[in-house]
């Protein structure tokens, strides 16, 4: 049995913005990777780079156009290489309801709880991406 991290938001864009944000690289690098590649199709990989110290690697396990998106560690950090992380979006009348989780840490060590904050800020500068344009320099993110 594994530890797990949960958030929820509402981003007031629509789903398919949401979508692109999450999967794809260029997107991904203005709100959190340094640099990353990879493209959204089942079993793709991608490289997910912060530094060169953090240069980890996963796979997408899960994907349905502009409603979810999990990729499955491959090659990280030990307590992440067990993990998965996804996101799953639902239309709602006033955007796109995001739930995020980050599934199957193997300890509830001060790293899980240090990762989880970090999503929070990460999240958080997502919708502000999407809603308003901000783009916070790598160095400043979580």
């Amino acid at each position: 049995m594994g530890f797990n991290i949960y958030h929820n938001l509402l981003i007031k864009v629509a789903p398919k913005k949401v979508f692109d944000a999450i999967s794809l690289p260029e997107h991904l690098n203005n709100w959190w990777t340094l640099k990353s590649s990879g493209k959204p199709e089942l079993n793709s990989e991608y490289n997910l780079n912060f530094t060169d110290q953090y240069n980890w690697f996963c796979k997408v396990s899960k994907i349905k156009e502009n409603e979810s998106f999990h990729l499955r560690m491959t090659d990280s950090d030990k307590d992440w290489n067990p993990t998965t992380f996804g996101f799953d979006l639902e239309l709602k009348e006033n955007g796109t309801y995001l739930k995020f989780s980050h599934e199957n840490w193997p300890e509830n060590n001060d790293h899980f709880k240090h990762s989880s904050f970090c999503w929070a800020i990460l999240l958080n500068g997502l919708k502000n991406y999407l809603e308003k344009g901000v783009i916070i320099p790598f160095e400043d993110r979580g």
